[in-house]
């Protein structure tokens, strides 16, 4: 059983060996044991304090050694921003994909669309992922922090700095750059943001107050735990969008202890506190944002992570599903369990939809006759789990995801009539 320690960007210290940890010296010159002490850098040195994320490593053997990185044959489906896929305006929708064949996380990951350039570090790669079995190699991404949603299957995680242990209904951060290794006990899906931009944190709550939405306190950041495993390990790295292997001696998860604000976390999209409206209309769905990737312009984020929980709806002479919109920033969802309320068919648990800055979209004809006769009572959204990655550019999908892409998706808008005037 993993263990965790609780609060969102804290500075955690913790050793898996008693006296590992050095005392009052980063790098002192003898670490205990004849550690390596290592920083793990997320941010520029100079990054103000309160944005500057950082980690002291103290492991069996430096990072640096290691022989040659060499291109990785057959890298599959997995790519990075710009892919040069053809822009469209058009509203896009993917049905669930089965879980075949005999791969891992890394063979398993399918990119579906994306924005800005992994070279200039902005914008974001958006990709679903199968696994068939597990991980008996090393993975890190030096272009991006990953945020992993599980859909179906547990994850077992282990990093530099610890195990996570994520579910349904959990996710992962992986910070750019820390290695790790993605074990299964049975047939996965899910979904793989890579976010290029700043880290993300916490939004801020304004009006809202000190409390709502994540809780600092709900996010779990693994206690340290090392593997001291001799032997010929694959170690593998996203860079510049391709993928590059090397062999080692040892496994690289062999931090006896670290201390910090740089590190993985996760974190029960079930502990959310849903904030919703009590009187008439109801708020903007960014309401609903658990993480943030914050951009040079304020307000207007690189990327938002949100959320559609179980929740309550009691709005007094309302249009509760989400409304017709237009929006100039462009929106990829998924599901993970139930169904959302804006879609009646179509739209399932692993699937997901793309819809592009300025293009209309909104609550199926279906969903919308529901919606405009009900009687309107207090009543609870229950049992479902959808999400959102909302982006300030417009997504790219890639050529396979376009061809993969429901064919009639359109036609969840045709039939509505016109409306009468007097």
């Amino acid at each position: 059983m993993a263990a965790y320690l609780s609060g969102f960007g804290n500075h955690f210290a913790t050793e898996a060996e008693s006296g590992a940890l050095p005392v009052g010296r980063n790098s002192p010159q003898h670490v205990p044991f004849g550690l390596y002490a290592e920083q793990f850098s997320g941010t520029a040195f100079t990054a103000p304090r309160s944005d500057n994320r950082r980690t002291w490593f103290y492991r069996l053997r430096p990072s640096a050694q290691h022989p040659p990185f060499q291109p990785l044959d057959g890298a599959g489906r997995w790519l990075s921003a710009p892919f040069g896929g053809k822009v469209t305006p058009n509203r896009l929708r993917w049905s669930p994909v089965t879980v075949d064949g005999e791969h891992d996380f890394i063979d398993g990951l399918v990119t579906y669309a994306g924005n800005g350039d992994v070279a200039t570090q902005s914008g974001v790669a958006l990709s679903l992922y199968t696994a068939a079995c597990s991980m008996d190699r090393v993975l890190f991404n030096a272009d991006a922090e990953m945020v992993i949603v599980p859909q179906e299957g547990a994850l077992q995680v282990m990093t530099e700095c610890g195990v996570l242990e994520v579910e349904p209904l959990q996710i992962a951060v992986i910070p750019r750059g820390l290695k790790f290794r993605v074990a299964i006990d049975g047939p996965s899906r899910g979904y793989v943001c890579e976010n290029y931009g700043a880290p993300f944190r916490l939004p801020d709550l304004g009006p809202i107050g000190a409390n709502g939405l994540a809780n600092p306190r709900d996010f779990e950041t693994p206690m340290a735990a090392f593997e001291d495993r001799d032997g010929p390990h694959t170690l593998v790295q996203k860079f510049m969008g391709h993928l590059w292997t090397t062999r080692l001696d040892h496994s690289p998860l062999d931090v006896v202890a670290w201390h910090g604000n740089h590190a993985p976390y996760r974190y029960d999209l079930r502990r959310f506190n849903t904030i919703n409206t009590v009187s008439f209309d109801h708020p903007d769905p960014s309401i609903f944002t658990v993480l943030t990737s914050p951009s040079e312009i304020a307000g207007t984020a690189n990327c938002d992570f949100v959320i559609f929980p179980p929740r309550w709806m009691v709005a007094e002479d309302t249009f509760r599903p989400p409304w017709f919109h237009r929006n100039v920033m462009s929106e990829f969802m998924g599901l993970i369990e139930g169904q959302y309320d804006a879609k009646a068919d179509g739209f399932a648990p692993g699937g997901a939809s793309l819809h592009n800055c300025m293009n209309a979209h909104g609550p199926d004809r279906d969903s919308y006759a529901k919606a405009v006769a009900a009687e309107l009572k207090p009543h609870r959204i229950a049992d479902t789990m959808a999400f959102m990655f909302e982006t300030r550019w417009v997504l790219t999908p890639t050529a396979l995801a376009t061809e993969m892409a429901q064919k009639d998706y359109d036609a969840c808008w045709g039939g509505f009539e016109k409306a009468r005037l007097p």
